[in-house]
């Protein structure tokens, strides 16, 4: 094989480590995708073994993942992957913000993608390894629904919640799947791209049963 050909081969391989290696024996046909970016190991997993994922990567001796750092998701809207967009794409977007102010107040809804709009994204930390994976689930609009991990980690459960205030994603089997940050009568979750930015919402007239003071005076 020329120079030339190592390197076009070389190109079309997608960069590994020693972490996704292991990762990729351990988990088989699991991972559906593995890649290292900006210096971080990522694997995408389907929805539908994530807990199994989960508690493998836990309780293999050479991985020891025993801490969830986090719990996020990400809204794709009308977005490919990564949000690759050329810097032409950028300069031309901020500069007609510039000429027309008043279209931030506006709710620009792009069209739909042809992957799943949402990803559901964990990050791992291993506290006697010191090594980081970070796994990304898709999963899809007309179903955001998630099998929930907090059986393979108790922290898991204000960070589901989170998601799902913020979000709308449900966490099938969370012990307590409420709103953590907005209250009950709030409507949407307001870091969908679609969710209207000058939307009025219910105002309670109390914060709850011990309130001595309105929300809002009348």
């Amino acid at each position: 094989m020329s120079a030339t050909e190592e390197q076009q081969a070389g190109a079309q391989t997608p960069p590994s480590s020693p972490l996704l290696e292991q990762v990729r024996v351990l988990l088989g046909d699991a991972v559906l995708e593995a890649q290292i970016e900006h210096g971080d190991d990522r694997i995408n997993v389907a929805r539908e073994r994530i807990v199994e994922v989960a508690r493998t990567l836990r309780d293999a001796p050479e991985l020891a993942f025993d801490m969830l750092a986090d719990v996020t998701a990400v809204d794709y809207l009308g977005q490919p992957d990564g949000f690759r967009n050329t810097l032409e794409v950028w300069d031309a977007n901020r500069g007609l913000m510039r000429r027309r102010p008043q279209s931030r107040r506006r709710v620009n809804i792009p069209q739909r993608g042809p992957e799943p709009r949402f990803a559901v994204v964990y990050h791992l930390l291993s506290l006697k390894h010191g090594h980081r994976l970070r796994i990304k689930c898709r999963v899809p609009e007309n179903d955001p629904v998630i099998p929930s991990v907090t059986p393979v980690w108790a922290g898991a459960n204000w960070l589901e919640r989170e998601c799902w205030d913020l979000y709308g994603i449900r966490f099938d089997g969370h012990p307590d799947l409420r709103r953590i940050y907005l209250y009950d009568e709030f409507v949407g979750h307001p870091l969908r791209k679609d969710y209207d930015k000058i939307k009025e919402q219910p105002i309670q007239d109390h914060v709850g049963p011990a309130a001595r003071e309105p929300r809002r005076p009348h």
